[in-house]
Parts: structure tokens; sequence; C-alpha cells
């Protein structure tokens, strides 16, 4: 990676949300497994194994960090699901096996999706309600229907 591109990085991480950080290690977590399905795949030994570790660490950072005390039934669910998937990876790299990367990589999909949402105010409030939008909606050009009814 040249030096640009990791002062920017690092910009990104050193200035983003607690949110934002939790979406961003989601994805590293998924990006790292596809990786390692990929070197599956062109039979690169080193690769997957380097790329199926920092998923692994990834996953066991947050498992670790897990606050069980405060975070209620949603912790415990997440302990459970993030033991699981520690449980599994192993197998990538023990029979060089691609199921176990996939698998796990459904199962984080829906987690980054639900924190990428929290982190750019998407995510619906206990209520069910949904934030007001950031922007108003843009002004409509005159005679441009945007609504048919019958």
């Amino acid at each position: 990676m040249n030096d640009n591109v990791s002062k920017y990085l690092n910009q990104q991480v050193m200035t983003a949300s607690p949110a934002k950080l939790v979406s961003m290690l989601y994805d590293r977590a998924i990006m790292s497994l596809k990786d390692a399905v990929s070197a599956i795949e062109a039979g690169e030994i080193e690769r997957r194994w380097k790329a199926n570790a920092r998923a692994i660490e990834i996953i066991g950072h947050m498992w670790s960090t897990l606050d069980r005390e405060k975070g209620g039934e949603i912790a415990a669910n997440l302990d459970s699901l993030f033991s699981y998937m520690l449980g599994r990876l192993p197998q990538v790299d023990f029979q060089n096996d691609p199921a176990p990367a996939q698998e796990v990589i459904e199962l984080l999909k829906p987690l980054a999706r639900s924190w990428r949402d929290v982190a750019e105010g998407r995510a619906a409030r206990p209520d069910g309600t949904l934030p007001a939008p950031a922007m108003p909606p843009q002004p409509q050009s005159p005679g441009v229907r945007t609504s048919f009814s019958a």
C-alpha cells in the first residue's frame, strides 16, 4: 500500500465515529474472508492463512470487547454468534475449505449492514420510526409530475 493510501485510511479511522469504526471492522472481516476464499480457489495457501487469520483476529476482537453486563440479550446473542464463527473459521485452514468462510460471510453481512445504517443515521429508533433525512428533499422542476394517480 502506498504512503498516500495509508495516510488516507489512517485519517478515515482517526475521524470515524464509534459506529463507523465497528462498521469498518465488519467490512474488513468480510473482505478478509472473501480474500481467503479467493486464495483457496487460486491455490495460494499462505494468502489464505493470512486472510483467515485477519478475519479471526477481527471477530475475536469484537467478541472480546462485548459488554456482556450492559449489552443484555443482544450481547448474549452476539457472544454465541461470534463464538460459533470462531469455532468455524479454523476449518478454512485445517481443511482448505471455503465453505466455513462463506458461511461466516453470510452471518456477518446483516450485522455489517446494520452497523452501516447506524453509522449513517439510517437505523430505526427503538419505537420503530426512522430518523428524519439529513437533507430535505430537492425541489422538483415545475411541471414535472412525481406521482401518478388514477
